[in-house]
């Protein structure tokens, strides 16, 4: 029985609570709900658009706009009105803080372009931290001295530049924007003694660009900035496109297969490591113990990963503050050991 009905985010804890499948209108068509998170308290944002709709949220919530996706804060601070994705085409809108703190809710969604319309407007789903990790890991890397090339799908290149910088720096995210210059240069001084990597970010629209796209970026790199990685992140590949099956319609299984084949075939032809990142299915996200079997899309991925790792977040490690890392392949030793 299908049932279609207005609900509020904190009603769909409750759906999924009782065992119904849930799906959410986006300007994909309507996606399946993975999970439903409860953040706490925060400080309160409004966003109003013409028409009347109103979503109340916090600082970081992200909404689809014509510039890309955009932080509430961004939009409070920056710019004073823009262009929102919504129903009904674009909308022009604002945001405000009223100085109030509410609890917040958010949804995740099984789908590539994780958004969903809240009041009819695109947001941007809560994520898991995949982005999150691989910019604490490219930030690691370049204090080691090497070059890093991040390649970002999903998020702007300012928003990941952002998330390195705050690491590298070791501040606070939403402080990083209002640093002092005399504490920034500082501690960019003290940076600059223990590194020489270099950091290039790349941004690609979703779903448009694939191996031959960062083959001619890394050609253009060489020959222009005499910049050759040492590893590459690609953020993320079930959202590359295959230069295979370009405009032809195959299925999930055979499409990310492909595109996890044709990235490796690059980091072999060009002799670097590339990260990347997946999901997992709907059963993953509530597994405290995730398997290869958990991968979303296509068993192809693992089939091909020469190493292969599970981020998993439970309850008692979130009040450590503490994510684990579960090994899950490893063509190059024995995934138990250190497992």
């Amino acid at each position: 029985m299908w049932i279609e009905k207005e609900t509020s985010i904190a009603e769909i804890k409750t759906l999924l609570d009782n065992g119904y499948e849930v799906e959410v209108d986006s300007p994909d068509g309507y996606v399946p709900v993975n999970f439903f998170i409860n953040k706490g308290m925060y400080d309160e944002y409004v966003l109003k658009v013409d028409g009347g709709e109103f979503i109340r949220c916090n600082a970081d919530h992200l909404f689809e706009t014509s510039f890309g996706w955009m932080k509430a804060s961004d939009l409070y601070e920056k710019y004073q009105t823009n262009h929102f994705i919504t129903k009904n085409g674009y909308k022009l809108g604002s945001v405000f803080k009223t100085g109030n703190q509410i609890p917040i809710v958010d949804i995740n969604v099984n789908h590539p372009n994780h958004r969903y319309y809240t009041n009819g407007v695109s947001s941007h789903n809560t994520g898991v931290g995949k982005s999150l990790f691989m910019c604490h890991m490219a930030s690691s890397i370049l204090l080691q001295g090497r070059n890093v090339l991040y390649i970002t799908l999903e998020m702007a290149e300012e928003r990941i530049a952002e998330r390195i910088d705050a690491n590298l720096l070791n501040v606070n995210i939403q402080d990083i924007v209002n640093l002092p210059k005399s504490i920034y240069e500082s501690k960019l001084s003290k940076l600059t003694e223990k590194t020489r990597g270099k950091l290039i970010i790349k941004e690609y629209p979703t779903a448009s660009a694939h191996v031959g796209h960062f083959k001619s970026l890394l050609n253009d790199l060489a020959l222009k900035k005499g910049f050759r990685p040492d590893i590459i992140f690609i953020d993320y590949l079930n959202i590359c496109a295959s230069s295979r099956y370009k405009g032809t319609l195959v299925n999930s299984y055979t499409y990310v297969k492909a595109i996890a084949e044709e990235l490796r075939g690059l980091a072999v032809e060009c002799n670097v490591p590339i990260v990347s990142a997946t999901q997992t299915t709907r059963q993953g996200y509530g597994n405290s113990d995730v398997e290869l079997t958990d991968t979303s899309e296509s068993f192809g991925l693992p089939a091909t990963a020469d190493f292969m790792f599970a981020l998993i977040s439970t309850e008692e490690l979130e009040q450590l503050n503490q994510i684990m890392v579960k090994q899950l392949k490893n063509r190059y030793n024995d995934p138990t050991a250190h497992k």
